[in-house]
């Protein structure tokens, strides 16, 4: 009888970690990152439609030393497809402007736009999908911020879930 309890046993925990790997897959699939302000076209873009964007990687190490290959997006091709200021125009008062990155549990970042933009800088900023080749995993994706040359991971920030474009400054 011992026996039977343990199968069971092994069972329902085999379920239940069927069931949560399915819904994580669910959660990562159905996420979205929502790109909203001082833009032309706000965007709500899933992953399959990230995958539709130029597809870009880094080779940085993390916090640990430990080096790991990033894929993703280039932050500043989803600023573009939303229609902020960037290239020529970002200029004068649009010099102003920053970028508000928030995650799923309240942390928050700032970017200034001229940090972004290629006509500023020669960095490239990530917004990443993937690590390693895997899918971002929970605690860490489906979207994470991947900022090359920062000397600190401090703004590699976890599990986005909104750009905000805002002026520093009361217009």
């Amino acid at each position: 009888m011992s026996k039977s309890k343990f199968s069971k046993h092994s069972i329902a925990v085999s379920l239940l970690m069927l069931l949560c790997a399915k819904f994580s897959s669910f959660a990562q699939d159905t996420a979205t990152l929502s790109v909203i302000g001082e833009v032309t076209t706000p965007l709500e873009l899933k992953l399959t439609e990230l995958a539709t964007f130029k597809q870009v990687s880094h080779k940085v190490k993390d916090r640990n030393g430990k080096e790991h290959v990033f894929a993703g997006v280039t932050l500043i091709e989803i600023l573009e497809k939303a229609g902020v200021t960037t290239g020529a125009k970002l200029r004068g008062e649009n010099l102003a402007k920053y970028l508000l990155i928030s995650a799923a549990d309240g942390y928050e970042v700032l970017y200034s736009l001229a940090e972004i933009d290629p006509e500023f800088t020669d960095q490239v900023i990530l917004l990443a999908t993937t690590k390693d080749g895997q899918p971002l995993g929970n605690g860490e994706g489906p979207f994470r911020i991947i900022t090359p040359n920062d000397k600190k991971p401090a703004r590699w920030i976890r599990e986005v879930r909104s750009i905000k474009v805002a002026f520093a400054k009361i217009r």
